[in-house]
């Protein structure tokens, strides 16, 4: 069998998708798994054992098309993000069947047949898993068989063991403020804890905030790691501590402790998958949650 992925973006959304190509694997064996994603988020789906080819979306229309051309048939198409340009991938591949992810947006539901998830399904990552479920894949809970590239883990050693904090997000409401990181980093440090700072290359205003709000001895790998790269440092972690956003969700599914801070998305829904224990949430905003609860939790998990 052959089945199609449409999750083109972003970091977070990619990764808690890989499960639903995880769980067609896992039942068909034998079957290819090919998966369109947008360019920058491309080396998550590349590091998943069980998606089989990586089809990187272009950005210009004539480059699509040529795109789609090289698409054969497949038994089965997902549109596991529900927006147009997902929708559309779905729309024009030779499928026999074609399947969405429930919240549809942008028309999307013109392209594919929209799969209700189980009333059990609380979270995200196991909503797309029921997609796939209605074309007769099988998974007890989810899975992600993200592994890093040896070459890059031996690039990283030296952090072994380093609590890794990342203060971005894409949206500022999802960000613990900066002078919370500050406290947190120092606090740690006086426990004799190396702490590094990742990000995109458009964090580093951000970073700047924690060392201007006291941060002393932090490690700046804030837009230095491919997200290959960035895989692979985390997967040598102690701990990684950050909000609703990609890295967090790639500490989950490496199985690194996780510590998530939410306030305006609903845990239940987008915690670091499988570790609930490990959220810390507050409806009143971020700020109300104190470092000290970060650094007792981060304390429980080493």
């Amino acid at each position: 069998m052959r089945f199609l992925v449409a999750r083109l973006s972003a970091l977070g959304d990619v990764v808690c998708t890989l499960p639903a190509a995880v769980a067609l694997k896992r039942t068909f064996p034998d079957s290819e798994v090919v998966w369109c994603v947008d360019k920058r988020f491309a080396g998550i789906v590349e590091l998943c054992g069980s998606v089989d080819r990586t089809v990187v979306w272009p950005k210009e229309g004539a480059e699509r098309k040529q795109t789609l051309a090289s698409l054969s048939e497949f038994d089965v198409a997902f549109d596991l993000q529900g927006l147009l340009k997902s929708g559309l991938i779905v729309g024009r591949a030779k499928a026999a069947k074609k399947l969405g992810y429930h919240w549809q947006r942008e028309g999307s539901w013109l392209f594919s047949q929209r799969v209700t998830p189980d009333s059990t399904s609380l979270h995200v990552t196991d909503q797309y898993v029921d997609v796939v479920r209605a074309a007769g894949a099988e998974a007890d809970g989810a899975e992600f068989d993200l592994v890093p590239d040896p070459e890059d883990v031996t690039k990283f050693e030296q952090y072994r063991g380093a609590v890794v904090c990342n203060a971005g997000a894409g949206w500022a409401s999802k960000r613990w403020p900066a002078v919370h990181f500050a406290t947190l980093a120092n606090d740690l440090a006086s426990q004799g804890r190396r702490v590094a700072f990742i990000g995109g290359p458009g964090d580093g205003a951000v970073y700047q905030e924690v060392l201007s709000a006291g941060a002393k001895g932090t490690i700046d790998l804030v837009g230095k790691t491919s997200v290959r790269e960035l895989v692979a440092l985390i997967s040598v972690a102690a701990a990684h501590v950050g909000g609703d956003t990609g890295s967090t969700h790639i500490a989950a599914a490496l199985g690194v402790p996780a510590i998530g801070l939410y306030s305006v998305t609903r845990p239940a829904r987008s915690c670091p998958y499988g570790q609930m224990h490990n959220t810390l949430y507050d409806p009143r905003g971020l700020a109300a949650i104190d470092p000290e609860q970060v650094t007792a939790l981060i304390g429980q998990n080493l």
